[in-house]
């Protein structure tokens, strides 16, 4: 598991109140109870904060999967 996704997944963790929660690069909307559309914003704006990057609206509404915001993540990261 790469660095992003760990602290994606404890992200996940935080917003989906679910210490035994893991997630893989195909994990979707499909996949855990509560990912709904006000959920997906809480989401993406905790991820911004925690990766210190921004993303715009069309990139978020792409998002499909975990793995395509590990991606986006990984992208964007000031270190890129």
């Amino acid at each position: 598991m790469s660095e992003i996704m760990r602290a994606l997944n404890s992200v996940f963790r935080d917003v989906f109140d679910d210490e035994d929660l893991s997630i893989k690069p195909e994990t979707s909307a499909a996949d855990i109870d509560g990912w709904d559309s006000l959920t997906h914003v809480t989401l993406v704006l905790q991820v911004e904060r925690t990766f210190g990057v921004r993303f715009t609206s069309s990139e978020v509404a792409a998002l499909r999967s975990a793995g395509d915001l590990e991606a986006l993540v990984a992208a964007r990261s000031p270190s890129n």
